[in-house]
């Protein structure tokens, strides 16, 4: 294998371990270190991720009846879960959606926000990765 720089010689390791299925652990790796960080007192999260369950719930609700304002929101919280699970998938090498859609992420988000409305974003997100890519 002949690689041009270090950049594609990391990616070429990468694909090589994907292909090993040690990805999944990378995966969960990657999901871990922010709750990690996060019991040291040293916050990691931004954005929407460190939004509650229940501010999501009330903008979906929004969202479902067409209101203006909240469907600007949903669209920020839906670029914010793009933008986690595009940076998920090039740092393993995999589509950790296992291909679902986002619109069906934001729905099944939405689900588990219901069962827990005091978590935030980020954890229902990634409980959400999790379930997908077979962690738990």
């Amino acid at each position: 294998m002949k690689t041009i720089d270090n950049n594609n010689e990391v990616f070429c390791s990468l694909r090589w371990f994907a292909g090993r299925r040690i990805t999944r652990w990378v995966i969960l790796c990657l999901l871990t270190l922010p709750a990690m960080a996060l019991s040291e007192g040293a916050p990691q999260i931004q954005g929407y991720g460190v939004k509650t369950c229940a501010s999501y719930l009330t903008t979906y609700a929004g969202w479902e009846k067409g209101d203006d304002r909240e469907i600007l929101e949903y669209l920020r919280y839906q670029d914010w879960v793009s933008g986690l699970v595009t940076g998920l998938s090039l740092a393993t090498a995999m589509d950790v959606l296992q291909g679902v859609e986002v619109k069906s992420v934001m729905r099944r988000v939405q689900i588990i926000c219901e069962e827990n409305p005091d978590e935030d974003f980020f954890t229902a997100t990634t409980t959400l990765i999790k379930q997908l890519s077979s962690l738990q």
